[in-house]
């Protein structure tokens, strides 16, 4: 049975409609169904072509099939809908990512992360990228902030610890590793990264704060 035949869709509230196909769409995507979701997400479309919401979803399920040609025209015609489309610029990152052009996937990243400092994905995107192309300067404003909002977060902080390392500046990178161990003692990678620091550290004439 096709459960958007249900009468809940029924009657002329186009947007109630709407965002029944839409949150219909993301459960089905949340338990692997992606052709079922696919489907809510075209009717979501057909029922409110000028909202961003149904071709992210598509953008997605397009994505996770390896579809980017498919992926990369929804994201787009997201971001078209809505200027400041998060999810839409997260996307296009994503797909630059895996076409390994980074400065795209960079330039995307930050663009959702201006409008959705809370976003993980992009965070984490954005410090992929900075990795692969040596520029760590505005990955490490936004990972400061994010943490800021996440102060428990051992992740962003080792992340943030790496980035500090990488940029010379040492002492920083220092305390926000040991900031980690504090809460994760048997973190290793964070052991052996300020094992390394503290070597630089002391080999260092001067240190980058």
């Amino acid at each position: 049975m096709d459960i958007t035949n249900d009468k809940i869709l029924e009657g002329n509230d186009s947007l109630k409609r709407y965002e029944v196909l839409q949150g219909l769409g993301d459960f089905h995507f949340h338990l692997g169904r992606y052709v079922e979701a696919q489907r809510c997400y075209e009717k979501a479309a057909v029922v409110e072509p000028d909202e961003p919401g149904a071709y992210v979803g598509l953008g997605v399920v397009a994505l996770q099939s390896d579809e980017l040609e498919d992926a990369d025209a929804a994201f787009r015609v997201a971001c078209r809908l809505d200027k400041k489309c998060a999810k839409g610029y997260s996307g296009l990152a994503m797909i630059a990512q895996q076409r390994e052009d980074y400065e795209k996937a960079f330039e995307m990243y930050l663009k959702c992360l201006e409008l959705d400092s809370d976003n993980f994905t992009a965070l984490l995107g954005l410090f992929q990228a900075s990795c692969q192309m040596g520029s760590f300067s505005k990955v490490i404003y936004y990972l400061e902030v994010y943490l800021d909002m996440h102060p428990e977060d051992t992740s962003v902080m080792f992340s943030l610890g790496s980035l500090y390392m990488r940029d010379g500046r040492f002492l920083q990178a220092k305390e926000k590793l040991e900031e980690v161990l504090r809460i994760e003692p048997e973190n290793e990678d964070a052991v052996d990264l300020l094992e390394e620091t503290e070597h630089c550290l002391k080999g260092s004439a001067g240190v980058k704060v």
